[in-house]
Protein backbone atom coordinates (compact mmCIF):
# COMPACT_ATOMS: atom_id res chain seq x y z
CA UNK A 1 0.00 0.00 0.00
CA UNK A 2 1.40 3.39 -0.94
CA UNK A 3 0.04 6.88 -0.64
CA UNK A 4 -0.87 9.36 2.06
CA UNK A 5 -3.38 9.31 4.88
CA UNK A 6 -4.55 12.66 6.19
CA UNK A 7 -3.46 13.50 9.73
CA UNK A 8 -6.22 13.37 12.37
CA UNK A 9 -6.14 12.77 16.10
CA UNK A 10 -2.89 10.84 16.58
CA UNK A 11 -2.63 9.67 12.99
CA UNK A 12 0.68 10.46 11.28
CA UNK A 13 1.12 11.11 7.59
CA UNK A 14 1.60 7.61 6.21
CA UNK A 15 3.77 7.39 3.11
CA UNK A 16 4.00 3.64 2.75
CA UNK A 17 2.93 0.40 4.44
CA UNK A 18 4.52 -2.88 3.42
CA UNK A 19 5.14 -6.42 4.59
CA UNK A 20 2.87 -9.36 5.39
CA UNK A 21 3.01 -12.24 7.85
CA UNK A 22 5.13 -15.17 6.69
CA UNK A 23 8.62 -16.51 6.12
CA UNK A 24 9.03 -15.73 2.43
CA UNK A 25 11.16 -12.96 0.99
CA UNK A 26 9.77 -9.63 2.09
CA UNK A 27 7.52 -11.22 4.69
CA UNK A 28 7.93 -10.94 8.46
CA UNK A 29 7.28 -12.65 11.72
CA UNK A 30 7.45 -9.81 14.22
CA UNK A 31 10.14 -7.50 12.81
CA UNK A 32 12.07 -6.39 15.86
CA UNK A 33 14.92 -4.09 14.94
CA UNK A 34 16.12 -2.00 12.02
CA UNK A 35 19.37 -0.36 10.96
CA UNK A 36 19.62 2.02 8.02
CA UNK A 37 22.73 2.60 5.91
CA UNK A 38 23.83 5.82 4.11
CA UNK A 39 21.98 4.71 0.96
CA UNK A 40 18.73 4.38 2.95
CA UNK A 41 18.75 0.60 2.74
CA UNK A 42 16.90 -1.00 5.63
CA UNK A 43 18.34 -4.01 7.46
CA UNK A 44 15.57 -5.70 9.41
CA UNK A 45 15.68 -8.68 11.78
CA UNK A 46 12.59 -10.63 12.81
CA UNK A 47 11.82 -13.58 15.07
CA UNK A 48 12.83 -16.09 12.41
CA UNK A 49 16.47 -14.94 12.97
CA UNK A 50 16.55 -13.62 9.41
CA UNK A 51 18.13 -10.34 8.43
CA UNK A 52 16.49 -8.98 5.29
CA UNK A 53 17.66 -5.94 3.34
CA UNK A 54 15.26 -3.60 1.53
CA UNK A 55 15.32 -0.26 -0.21
CA UNK A 56 13.36 2.54 1.45
CA UNK A 57 10.20 1.59 -0.48
CA UNK A 58 10.25 -1.99 0.77
CA UNK A 59 11.73 -3.73 -2.26
CA UNK A 60 13.62 -6.86 -1.16
CA UNK A 61 17.34 -6.82 -1.99
CA UNK A 62 18.94 -9.75 -0.14
CA UNK A 63 18.90 -11.62 3.15
CA UNK A 64 20.54 -14.18 5.40
CA UNK A 65 20.06 -15.96 8.73
CA UNK A 66 22.15 -15.96 11.89
CA UNK A 67 24.10 -19.18 12.61
CA UNK A 68 21.90 -20.44 15.46
CA UNK A 69 18.37 -19.73 16.61
CA UNK A 70 17.14 -22.74 18.61
CA UNK A 71 17.40 -20.77 21.88
CA UNK A 72 16.11 -17.47 20.55
CA UNK A 73 16.54 -14.71 18.02
CA UNK A 74 18.47 -11.43 17.67
CA UNK A 75 16.74 -8.31 18.98
CA UNK A 76 19.07 -5.41 18.11
CA UNK A 77 20.98 -4.01 15.15
CA UNK A 78 23.66 -1.33 14.93
CA UNK A 79 26.71 -0.23 12.94
CA UNK A 80 30.43 -0.23 13.51
CA UNK A 81 32.59 2.61 12.23
CA UNK A 82 33.51 0.63 9.09
CA UNK A 83 29.88 0.23 8.12
CA UNK A 84 29.56 -3.39 9.23
CA UNK A 85 26.31 -4.55 10.79
CA UNK A 86 26.35 -5.32 14.52
CA UNK A 87 23.77 -7.96 15.45
CA UNK A 88 22.78 -8.41 19.09
CA UNK A 89 22.43 -12.20 19.14
CA UNK A 90 20.43 -11.96 22.32
CA UNK A 91 20.07 -15.53 23.51
CA UNK A 92 23.63 -16.51 22.58
CA UNK A 93 25.27 -13.82 24.75
CA UNK A 94 27.17 -12.26 21.86
CA UNK A 95 27.34 -9.62 19.17
CA UNK A 96 27.82 -10.84 15.60
CA UNK A 97 29.49 -8.65 12.97
CA UNK A 98 28.47 -8.87 9.30
CA UNK A 99 29.48 -7.19 6.09
CA UNK A 100 26.51 -5.53 4.44
CA UNK A 101 26.52 -8.40 1.96
CA UNK A 102 25.74 -10.86 4.76
CA UNK A 103 29.28 -12.25 5.18
CA UNK A 104 29.90 -13.10 8.85
CA UNK A 105 33.19 -11.79 10.25
CA UNK A 106 33.68 -14.58 12.76
CA UNK A 107 36.90 -13.19 14.20
CA UNK A 108 35.11 -10.00 15.26
CA UNK A 109 32.38 -11.64 17.35
CA UNK A 110 32.04 -9.98 20.76
CA UNK A 111 31.30 -12.14 23.79
CA UNK A 112 29.80 -15.60 23.49
CA UNK A 113 30.28 -16.57 27.12
CA UNK A 114 27.25 -16.30 29.39
CA UNK A 115 27.76 -14.71 32.79
CA UNK A 116 28.08 -11.55 34.87
CA UNK A 117 31.88 -11.24 34.78
CA UNK A 118 33.52 -8.43 32.79
CA UNK A 119 33.38 -9.31 29.10
CA UNK A 120 30.64 -11.89 29.57
CA UNK A 121 27.03 -11.23 28.59
CA UNK A 122 23.57 -12.48 29.34
CA UNK A 123 20.66 -11.30 27.15
CA UNK A 124 22.33 -8.83 24.76
CA UNK A 125 19.87 -6.22 23.48
CA UNK A 126 21.94 -3.81 21.37
CA UNK A 127 25.45 -2.68 20.45
CA UNK A 128 27.02 0.43 18.92
CA UNK A 129 30.56 1.59 18.19
CA UNK A 130 31.88 5.12 18.70
CA UNK A 131 34.25 7.16 16.53
CA UNK A 132 37.27 5.94 18.53
CA UNK A 133 36.31 2.32 17.89
CA UNK A 134 34.99 1.49 21.36
CA UNK A 135 31.92 -0.74 21.61
CA UNK A 136 28.98 -0.27 23.96
CA UNK A 137 26.89 -3.37 24.61
CA UNK A 138 23.61 -3.42 26.56
CA UNK A 139 22.25 -6.49 28.33
CA UNK A 140 19.62 -7.60 30.80
CA UNK A 141 18.66 -10.76 32.66
CA UNK A 142 21.53 -11.79 34.88
CA UNK A 143 22.52 -8.15 35.25
CA UNK A 144 21.13 -4.97 33.72
CA UNK A 145 24.16 -3.03 32.57
CA UNK A 146 26.17 -1.55 29.70
CA UNK A 147 29.72 -2.66 29.02
CA UNK A 148 32.34 -0.66 27.16
CA UNK A 149 34.83 -2.69 25.13
CA UNK A 150 37.98 -1.64 23.28
CA UNK A 151 38.21 -1.75 19.47
CA UNK A 152 39.78 -5.21 19.93
CA UNK A 153 36.83 -6.33 22.06
CA UNK A 154 38.56 -6.16 25.44
CA UNK A 155 36.63 -5.08 28.53
CA UNK A 156 37.19 -1.45 29.57
CA UNK A 157 34.44 -0.62 32.04
CA UNK A 158 30.80 -1.21 32.89
CA UNK A 159 28.00 0.69 34.58
CA UNK A 160 24.49 0.03 35.78
CA UNK A 161 22.71 -2.53 37.92
CA UNK A 162 19.07 -3.54 38.09
CA UNK A 163 17.01 -0.76 39.62
CA UNK A 164 15.17 2.47 38.99
CA UNK A 165 17.60 5.02 40.42
CA UNK A 166 19.36 7.32 37.93
CA UNK A 167 22.10 5.34 36.22
CA UNK A 168 20.45 2.00 36.94
CA UNK A 169 18.53 0.02 34.34
CA UNK A 170 15.61 -2.33 33.93
CA UNK A 171 16.03 -3.85 30.49
CA UNK A 172 18.15 -1.32 28.58
CA UNK A 173 16.65 -2.28 25.25
CA UNK A 174 18.37 -0.08 22.66
CA UNK A 175 21.35 2.22 22.29
CA UNK A 176 22.11 5.19 20.03
CA UNK A 177 25.11 7.50 19.77
CA UNK A 178 24.53 11.11 18.74
CA UNK A 179 26.93 13.45 16.96
CA UNK A 180 28.33 14.74 20.27
CA UNK A 181 29.22 11.24 21.45
CA UNK A 182 26.39 11.00 23.95
CA UNK A 183 24.94 7.52 24.41
CA UNK A 184 21.15 7.34 24.47
CA UNK A 185 19.54 4.38 26.24
CA UNK A 186 15.92 3.26 25.99
CA UNK A 187 15.53 2.05 29.58
CA UNK A 188 12.45 0.06 28.64
CA UNK A 189 11.02 -1.36 31.86
CA UNK A 190 11.79 1.85 33.75
CA UNK A 191 9.73 3.69 31.11
CA UNK A 192 12.37 6.35 30.54
CA UNK A 193 15.32 7.55 28.47
CA UNK A 194 18.79 7.98 29.93
CA UNK A 195 21.70 9.79 28.25
CA UNK A 196 25.40 9.41 29.12
CA UNK A 197 28.52 11.40 28.27
CA UNK A 198 30.96 8.83 26.87
CA UNK A 199 33.97 11.14 27.09
CA UNK A 200 34.28 10.06 30.73
CA UNK A 201 34.93 6.57 32.05
CA UNK A 202 32.62 5.24 33.15
CA UNK A 203 30.26 7.45 31.17
CA UNK A 204 28.48 10.13 33.20
CA UNK A 205 24.70 10.47 33.31
CA UNK A 206 23.70 13.83 31.83
CA UNK A 207 19.98 13.43 31.11
CA UNK A 208 17.13 11.28 32.32
CA UNK A 209 13.50 11.79 31.42
CA UNK A 210 10.22 9.93 31.14
CA UNK A 211 7.61 8.49 33.48
CA UNK A 212 5.18 5.62 33.07
CA UNK A 213 1.86 6.52 31.54
CA UNK A 214 -0.09 6.99 28.34
CA UNK A 215 -0.36 10.76 28.20
CA UNK A 216 1.74 12.98 25.93
CA UNK A 217 5.33 12.90 27.14
CA UNK A 218 4.79 9.79 29.24
CA UNK A 219 6.20 6.43 28.20
CA UNK A 220 5.27 2.78 28.45
CA UNK A 221 8.02 0.34 27.52
CA UNK A 222 10.12 2.51 25.19
CA UNK A 223 11.91 -0.10 23.09
CA UNK A 224 13.84 2.20 20.77
CA UNK A 225 15.21 5.73 20.76
CA UNK A 226 16.53 7.73 17.81
CA UNK A 227 18.28 11.09 18.40
CA UNK A 228 18.05 12.81 15.02
CA UNK A 229 20.65 15.30 13.76
CA UNK A 230 18.21 18.22 14.04
CA UNK A 231 17.90 17.77 17.81
CA UNK A 232 14.58 15.93 17.64
CA UNK A 233 14.33 12.61 19.46
CA UNK A 234 11.96 9.84 18.37
CA UNK A 235 10.86 7.04 20.70
CA UNK A 236 9.04 3.81 19.80
CA UNK A 237 6.72 2.74 22.61
CA UNK A 238 6.02 -0.98 22.67
CA UNK A 239 3.45 -0.60 25.46
CA UNK A 240 1.54 2.42 24.13
CA UNK A 241 1.51 1.31 20.46
CA UNK A 242 2.84 4.66 19.27
CA UNK A 243 5.79 6.84 18.27
CA UNK A 244 6.55 10.06 20.12
CA UNK A 245 8.58 13.10 19.15
CA UNK A 246 10.54 14.96 21.83
CA UNK A 247 13.07 17.71 22.23
CA UNK A 248 16.49 16.58 23.39
CA UNK A 249 15.51 17.54 26.95
CA UNK A 250 12.42 15.34 26.88
CA UNK A 251 9.74 17.94 26.16
CA UNK A 252 6.93 16.26 24.18
CA UNK A 253 6.24 17.66 20.71
CA UNK A 254 3.88 15.21 19.01
CA UNK A 255 2.35 11.75 19.24
CA UNK A 256 1.74 9.41 16.31
CA UNK A 257 -0.22 6.21 16.31
CA UNK A 258 -2.22 4.23 18.82
CA UNK A 259 -3.36 0.60 18.91
CA UNK A 260 -4.80 -0.85 15.73
CA UNK A 261 -4.17 -2.37 12.34
CA UNK A 262 -5.08 0.52 10.05
CA UNK A 263 -2.40 2.66 8.37
CA UNK A 264 -1.01 5.04 10.97
CA UNK A 265 -1.89 2.71 13.82
CA UNK A 266 0.55 0.28 15.44
CA UNK A 267 0.57 -2.94 17.41
CA UNK A 268 3.55 -3.07 19.80
CA UNK A 269 6.18 -1.33 17.64
CA UNK A 270 9.68 -2.46 18.57
CA UNK A 271 12.04 -0.23 16.56
CA UNK A 272 12.44 2.69 14.18
CA UNK A 273 14.95 4.39 11.89
CA UNK A 274 15.03 7.83 10.27
CA UNK A 275 16.25 8.04 6.68
CA UNK A 276 18.13 10.79 4.83
CA UNK A 277 14.84 12.41 3.77
CA UNK A 278 13.57 12.65 7.34
CA UNK A 279 10.99 9.86 7.01
CA UNK A 280 10.52 7.46 9.94
CA UNK A 281 10.48 3.72 9.24
CA UNK A 282 8.59 1.98 12.06
CA UNK A 283 8.82 -1.74 12.85
CA UNK A 284 5.11 -2.37 13.40
CA UNK A 285 6.06 -5.59 15.10
CA UNK A 286 2.86 -7.44 15.92
CA UNK A 287 1.26 -6.27 12.69
CA UNK A 288 4.20 -7.96 10.89
CA UNK A 289 4.88 -4.95 8.71
CA UNK A 290 6.81 -1.71 8.24
CA UNK A 291 5.27 1.75 8.06
CA UNK A 292 7.01 4.84 6.69
CA UNK A 293 5.57 7.92 8.34
CA UNK A 294 6.06 11.61 9.01
CA UNK A 295 4.54 13.77 11.74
Amino acid sequence: MAGCVARHRNRPIVERVWGTFGTGRGQFRKPRAVAIDPEDRLYIVDTTARIQVFDRDGRYLRGWSTPESAYGNPSGLGWDREGNLLVADTHYSRVLVYRRTGHLLEDRTLGGSTGAAPGQFHFVTDAVQDAAGNYYVAEYGNIDRIQKLSPEGHFLCQWGTNGDAPGQFNRPNSLALDASGHLWVADASNHRIQVFDTSEEPPRLVLVWGAEGSGPGQLRYPYDVWPAEDGIVYVAEFGNHRIQKFTREGEPLAVAGGPGREPGQFYQPWGLAVDSEGAIHVMDTYNHRVQRIRF
